[in-house]
């Protein structure tokens, strides 16, 4: 039954932030492996492409329940999808906390990563259905501010906690953390104003649950048939697997080998630019809100960020300063990808959103779904035979070689962006 008024603005952000604090434990669970390089190496006694493939069984997960998620998401709402996927993600990592051997290490990573896949587009949707129109982008970048949180109590404080007590412990305590925030989201997030008293927001899907028999299939071939879909499928990869490659993986080390950084130094510095990525995100929403346009902050931030990430990867013997400059510029361009979202969401019918949510979020991870074994690979082709502890050590060359494989795809997105509509921020679908 509908009430007699909005939602007051905190009690929205209310229950769109405790849905968010599942995205950022996701998140945590995302990146926590770049702590713990050498660590897992040497427990399960693998290369740096069974290590890129470990990490990457949660994005091989995440990216396949993309666009189940989003059909769910219009189908049977977010407050069910995000307290089921907490509950899982949390065995899940206890699973790879305990792990014997590569085999349950790699199932407890992929059930993390199926069941974390839930949470940043039940947030979508729970933005659209608790907040005015004009804010979604803005909300997309406060979202991912909230995941670059949990990226950041994965990096320095994490490896404190790694350095004494084990990388173990820090996993157990994340899956009890993630089971409990399973049960905040079942508590507190409702799936529309309309549950609690108050008015439905004009232009969000409140009838999706009740228009008849499910048609997922239907759902996804309709959405897909909008030509900024598609071309908006392709083109983030590229931004978010750079930066989840280089600071979610191999940035740590790359600056340990290479600039004779101490772990938790080289996981300040990536943290920087996870940092900066986040600050930026909603800002440069905003930013495209207010204008009125789409395309040009992606087009113009992939070229930024592409100047940036040639710098970072070959430019050598600089100072910590500059470096430090340098990562934080490289985060903040990386994030005019966010408005990819809205753009999405405006190029369809408001009951596909959640859809077509999916359908972006499952394009945006492939990106370091792809990388992080590709640039495992690369590394792996060029090792020069050195090792230390066990684990092995490669070139700045091979590095190099890698990181390549980065920027080409942030190159290519920028490039096909170019043919898609712009929506000039209003509903075109």
């Amino acid at each position: 039954m509908t009430g007699s008024s909005s939602p007051p603005l905190r009690l929205s952000w209310t229950v769109w932030g405790v849905a968010a604090l599942f995205y950022l434990m996701g998140f945590f669970h995302r990146v926590a492996p770049a702590v713990m390089t050498s660590e897992l190496m040497q427990t399960f006694d693998i290369t740096a492409v069974a290590l890129g493939n470990l990490s990457a069984l949660y994005f091989y997960a995440y990216v396949a329940m993309q666009i189940p998620t989003g059909i769910l998401a219009d189908l049977w709402g977010p407050r069910r999808l995000l307290c089921s996927g907490a509950m899982v993600a949390g065995c899940g990592a206890l699973m790879f906390a305990v792990a014997p051997n590569l085999f349950w290490a790699g199932l407890g990573r992929f059930l993390v990563g199926g069941s974390v896949a839930v949470a940043y587009v039940a947030t979508l949707k729970l933005a659209m259905n608790w907040f005015p129109a004009h804010l979604y982008s803005m909300i997309a970048g406060v979202g991912l501010m909230a995941g670059i949180a949990g990226a950041v109590f994965a990096g320095v404080p994490l490896r404190l906690l790694i350095d004494g007590f084990g990388w173990r412990p820090g996993m157990l305590a994340a899956a009890v953390v993630t089971v409990v925030i399973g049960g905040l989201v079942w508590l507190a997030v409702r799936d529309r104003p309309s549950q609690l008293g108050y008015d439905n927001i004009p232009g969000s899907d409140t009838d999706s649950n009740a228009d008849g028999p499910v048609r997922p299939l239907k759902n996804l071939a309709a959405v897909l048939s909008y030509r900024n879909v598609p071309l908006l499928f392709f083109t983030p990869g590229g931004m978010v697997g750079a930066v989840l490659t280089f600071s979610g993986l191999w940035g740590v080390p790359f600056l340990t080998t290479h600039y004779g950084l101490s772990p938790s130094g080289a996981a300040s510095l990536t943290t920087t630019m996870l940092v900066a990525w986040a600050v930026a995100s909603p800002l440069i929403g905003r930013l495209s809100d207010r204008i009125g346009r789409r395309k040009p902050l992606f087009i113009g931030g992939s070229l930024a960020a592409t100047v940036c990430w040639l710098l970072v990867v070959f430019l050598s013997d600089v100072s910590p300063l500059i470096l430090t400059v340098l990562y934080i510029a490289t985060g903040v361009t990386s994030a005019s990808f966010i408005s990819c979202f809205a753009h999405a969401r405006e190029s369809v019918p408001p009951n596909l959103s959640g859809t077509a949510a999916g359908v972006m979020n499952m394009g945006i991870m492939i990106g370091p779904t792809v990388l992080q074994p590709a640039v495992g690979w690369m590394l792996d082709r060029n090792w020069q035979g050195a090792l230390v502890d066990g684990a092995r050590v490669y070139s700045l060359s091979a590095y190099q070689a890698g990181f390549c494989l980065m920027i080409a795809w942030v190159v290519a997105g920028m490039l096909i962006l170019a043919f898609s509509r712009e929506t000039h921020c209003r509903q075109t679908g």
